[in-house]
C-alpha cells in the first residue's frame, strides 16, 4: 500500500516551487489559464542599442524553453495530485498494475511502472 499522504505533501511542495519558478520567468496566459507564457524583457526598442535588443530577445527565447520544461513538470504534478484525489494514484497507465512505491518516492508524478517508462 502506498502512503499517499507523504507523497501528496511532497507533490504539493514541488507544485509551489514550480509555480514560483514559472512566475519568475512567465505568467499565466490570460486567454488560457492552463497555459503559461514567457514574459518579454522590458526594453525601449527606440532608445536601446541593437546589442541590448538582441540580448533581450535571446533572454526571452531562453525563458520560453525553460518555461516549457517547467510547465510540463507543473502539469505532471497537478495530474498526480488529481489522481490521488480520484483514488487512481500509483497505477501504471499502460498495464494498470501498481507502480513500485520506490519509483513513486523517487518520482511522485510518475504515471507508469518501470517496465513502461517512456
Amino acid at each position: 500500500m502506498i502512503d499517499t499522504t507523504k507523497l501528496k505533501t511532497k507533490l504539493e511542495a514541488e507544485l509551489a516551487t514550480l509555480e514560483t519558478e514559472l512566475n519568475g520567468i512567465g505568467q499565466k496566459n490570460p486567454n488560457n489559464p492552463a497555459d503559461w507564457q514567457a514574459t518579454p524583457g522590458n526594453i525601449d526598442a527606440d532608445s536601446a542599442d541593437r546589442n541590448e535588443v538582441a540580448d533581450t530577445i535571446e533572454e526571452f527565447e531562453d525563458n520560453t524553453a525553460i518555461l516549457k520544461d517547467l510547465e510540463i513538470r507543473y502539469n505532471n504534478v497537478k495530474d498526480a495530485l488529481a489522481r490521488i484525489t480520484a483514488g487512481t494514484y500509483g497505477t501504471c497507465e499502460v498495464c494498470k498494475k501498481a507502480i513500485d512505491p520506490k519509483r513513486l518516492e523517487a518520482n511522485p508524478s510518475a504515471t507508469t511502472c518501470i517496465e513502461h517508462t517512456k
